[in-house]
């Protein structure tokens, strides 16, 4: 199988039921992704998320917006949640062998397996689980301003 890096780039901070997410786009580099898949998945976004909020955690976290090279599209919200842990929940669009409906990449559906994310995905995870000790767990008091301003760099992403 041959392996190749794919963009990342980053829109901006969102806050979505009460929560603030650092947004990361994944694409292939001669496609981005679609207006109408961005759309779709930021409409499903919100019941991804957790519940309610934990006093004692910031209702912080970040979304991962990946585009296949096929007809597949992923939706991953990770949200900080008992201080130091991170939950995940994962939507997919247009990628039947996930038990999607058709190959509709705006028909997102959730996902009911224990994935955390693929390799392109992971390195923003690495990132931001450095990222909340650094700004939120690490100093007196927790710089949640500084958080949210600190991104993994755009451009190439996999390697």
């Amino acid at each position: 199988m041959a392996f190749r890096d794919k963009d990342l780039w980053i829109p901006g901070p969102v806050t979505v039921a009460g929560r603030e997410l650092k947004r990361y786009h994944i694409d292939q580099p001669h496609r981005r992704i679609e207006p109408e898949v961005e759309k779709a998945a930021y409409d499903l976004l919100p019941r991804l998320l957790p519940a309610g909020v934990d006093d004692d955690t910031p209702a912080a976290g970040w979304v991962v917006l990946h585009r296949g090279a096929d007809t597949g599209a992923y939706l991953l919200a990770y949200s900080w949640v008992w201080d130091n842990v991170v939950e995940v929940r994962i939507a997919a669009a247009g990628q039947p062998a996930l038990d999607c409906p058709d190959g509709d990449p705006t028909h997102f559906v959730e996902l009911r397996r224990p994935w955390v994310g693929c390799v392109w995905e992971l390195g923003v995870l690495e990132h931001e689980r450095a990222a909340w000790v650094r700004h939120v767990l690490a100093p007196d008091r927790p710089d949640l301003a500084g958080w949210r301003v600190d991104t993994r760099a755009e451009g190439p992403v996999g390697r």
